[in-house]
C-alpha cells in the first residue's frame, strides 16, 4: 500500500489515522478541509490541487472530480493494458480511499433553508466511495470512522485480504444509498407534485442495536432508525434507556402502541399495552389517578405488560407501579424520587422520550412487509372526531360526547375488530382483535365484569359509552350494548344496515354518532 485518499467531512479520529499512515511510508492524497487540519498537527500532505494540476472550483463543489484521481482508482492491477495507461498519463494508483459525506440529514434537521440542504448533497465524496467500492479487489474503500482501527491493524500486520475488502465494499454501497434515499425522499416530500407513491422508492434504514432476539427466541432481529428530518421531533428509536435490561423486539412493538396512543391525550394519561393492544388506558387530573384508573380496567392482563405517560411519572406514581410486575416503563420524565424507587427493581427498563406532537417535515408515509414486496401506505392521521354526526332522536349530552371521543381515541390503535367501553375518560372493557364485531363487544363486556366491585360501583355515575373501529353490519351489537347498560355509541357509520342499527339504538334511547372515518388496525 501506497496511496492513500483521504477526504472526510466528519474528522473523529482522521488526525490519529493519517498520523498511523504516515508512519507505515504512505503518501496522503487530501482535500480542502481535511489537508488544513491534517497540516496543522504536522502531517505532510499531497494536495489533490496540486497533484491534478487543477484547482478546486466552484465554491469547492468541484475538488476531486479529474482523471487522475479515479484513473488512480479505479485501474485494474491485473489488467496490464489499465497499468500503461496511468503510466503514460502520469497517474498515481491508489490503494484506500478513505470518505464520509457532506452531512445532509444533519442539515435538514437544522434547517429549512433550501440554499443550504442543497449545497450539502455531496457529490465528489459519492463518487470517490463508488469508485472505490467498484475497485475493491485493489482498493481498501473506508467510510466509517469506527473502521479506522481495525483497517490500521490489518495494514500494520499485512492481513489486508480479498474477504476483507468486500466487506468494506459492502458497507460503502450501503452507506452511499442510504445517503442517496434520505435525498430523495427529501426532495420528494418537499418538492413532488405527482402522486404520493413513486414508481422507484428507497427507504435509508440505518442499524442503531442487535437485538437478543427477535419475536421468538430462534428468530434474529435488529433495530433500525429511519432517517430523521425534523430535530425537535424525537421518535421511539431516539428514547433514551435509563435504566433495565436490554430492549427486546416485541417490548420495542408494545413501546411503539403505547407511545402512539398517550400522545393523543393533552391531560395526564396512562397507556398498559399487552400484546401490542391496549389493556388499559385513562386520562386524569395526575399521572397517579390515570395510572390507578388504567390498571383498574384488566389488572390481570396488565401483569408484564408496557406503560406509557404522557406527563412526568412522580415518586408516588413510580411507588404504585412497582407492586406489579412491570416490563418496561416510558414517559416525558421522571422526578429524582420516582428514580430512586425505579432503581430498586433492576431488570425494569425506563425510556425517557419527550412526547412531541408536532411532525412539520416528517414524511408521512408507512410500510409493512409481505412476501416479496412491501405494504405502502399514507398513515393514518385523521381521528374524525371533530364534525361528529348524530343519526338518533336522542343528542348525547355533553358528559357522553367527551367519553365517546376518549373511547374513539383509544379504538383507532386497537387490533381490529374492536370495541371499547369506556366510563368519563377510563376504558372499562377492550374487545380487541376478534373476526366478528359481536365476539369483540362480549369479550369487552368479560372484561368490564371483571373490574372491582368497588370501582364499577364508583364508575356507575358516569355514563357507559360505547366505541367501535368500524361500522355495525347488523344491529346486533345495538342489542347486546342496550343490555350492558351503554347510553351511547360512536362509530364511522356506512354499512349497507345503519338505518337498522339506528332504528335499534332509537328503541333503547341509545344515543349513536357517526365519525364517518374508518381505524381498521391490522
Amino acid at each position: 500500500m501506497k496511496n492513500a485518499i483521504i477526504s472526510v467531512t466528519n474528522k473523529k479520529n482522521v488526525v490519529e489515522l493519517a498520523r498511523r499512515l504516515k508512519n507505515l511510508g504512505i503518501n496522503i492524497y487530501s482535500t480542502g478541509g481535511t489537508a488544513k487540519l491534517l497540516k496543522e498537527n504536522g502531517i505532510d500532505v499531497i494536495e489533490i490541487a496540486d497533484y491534478t494540476g487543477f484547482p478546486e472550483i466552484l465554491d469547492g463543489r468541484v475538488k476531486t472530480l479529474h482523471p487522475k484521481v479515479f484513473g488512480g482508482i479505479l485501474a485494474k492491477s491485473s489488467s496490464s493494458a489499465h497499468v500503461q495507461e496511468i503510466k503514460k498519463h502520469g497517474i498515481q494508483k491508489f490503494d484506500l480511499v478513505v470518505v464520509n459525506l457532506y452531512p445532509f440529514e444533519e442539515t435538514i434537521c437544522k434547517t429549512n433553508n433550501e440554499e443550504e440542504i442543497i449545497e450539502n448533497i455531496d457529490i465528489g465524496g459519492v463518487t470517490l466511495i463508488r469508485a472505490a467500492a467498484k475497485n475493491f479487489v485493489d482498493v481498501v474503500v473506508v467510510v466509517n470512522p469506527e473502521d479506522y482501527e481495525i483497517v490500521l491493524k490489518k495494514i500494520e500486520n499485512n492481513e489486508i485480504d480479498i474477504k476483507f475488502k468486500k466487506q468494506l465494499a459492502i458497507k460503502a454501497f450501503l452507506h452511499t444509498a442510504r445517503y442517496d434515499s434520505i435525498i430523495s425522499n427529501w426532495l420528494l416530500n418537499r418538492y413532488s407534485t405527482e402522486e404520493i407513491f413513486p414508481q422507484e422508492l428507497s427507504i435509508g434504514l440505518k442499524k442503531i442495536s442487535v437485538l437478543r432476539y427477535g419475536e421468538n427466541p430462534h428468530q434474529q432481529a435488529a433495530l433500525y432508525k429511519f432517517p430523521k428530518y425534523n430535530s425537535s421531533y424525537y421518535k421511539l428509536v431516539e428514547a433514551e434507556k435509563l435504566q433495565g435490561k436490554e430492549l427486546s423486539y416485541n417490548n420495542y412493538l408494545d413501546l411503539d402502541s403505547a407511545v402512539a396512543i398517550v400522545k393523543n391525550f393533552n391531560n395526564p394519561a396512562c397507556v398498559i399495552i399487552k400484546h401490542n393492544n391496549p389493556c388499559g388506558v385513562a386520562e386524569a387530573n395526575s399521572v397517579l389517578e390515570a395510572y390507578k384508573k388504567a390498571l383498574s380496567c384488566d389488572p390481570v392482563s396488565a401483569f408484564g405488560g408496557i406503560i406509557a405517560f404522557n406527563y412526568e411519572v412522580d415518586g408516588d406514581t413510580a411507588l404504585e407501579i412497582t407492586k406489579l410486575f412491570t416490563e418496561c416503563v416510558i414517559a416525558p420524565g421522571y422526578s429524582n424520587k420516582a428514580k430512586e424507587i425505579f432503581a430498586k427493581k433492576q431488570d425494569l427498563r425506563v425510556l425517557l422520550l419527550p412526547m412531541n406532537v408536532s411532525n412539520e417535515n416528517e414524511i408521512n408515509i408507512e410500510y409493512r412487509q409481505i412476501d416479496g414486496g412491501m405494504l405502502v401506505q399514507t398513515k393514518d392521521t385523521i381521528l374524525g372526531v371533530d364534525n361528529l354526526k348524530v343519526v338518533t332522536s336522542r343528542a348525547p349530552t355533553q358528559q357522553e360526547i367527551v367519553s365517546l371521543k376518549f373511547a374513539y381515541k383509544v379504538a383507532k390503535y386497537v387490533k381490529s375488530n374492536t370495541i371499547i367501553l369506556a366510563r368519563e375518560l377510563q376504558t372499562v372493557g377492550i374487545g380487541a382483535g376478534q373476526m366478528s364485531r359481536i365476539d369483540a363487544l362480549k369479550i369487552a363486556t368479560i372484561k368490564m365484569n371483571q373490574i372491582d366491585p368497588l370501582v364499577l360501583e364508583n364508575l356507575k355515575q358516569y355514563p357507559l359509552v360505547l366505541a367501535s373501529d368500524a361500522f355495525f353490519p347488523f344491529r346486533d351489537v345495538v342489542d347486546e350494548a342496550a343490555k350492558i347498560g351503554v347510553t351511547a355509541i360512536i362509530q364511522p357509520g356506512g354499512s349497507l344496515r345503519d338505518e337498522e342499527s339506528i332504528k335499534a339504538a332509537d328503541e333503547y334511547n341509545i344515543s349513536m354518532v357517526f365519525t364517518g372515518v374508518r381505524h381498521f388496525r391490522h
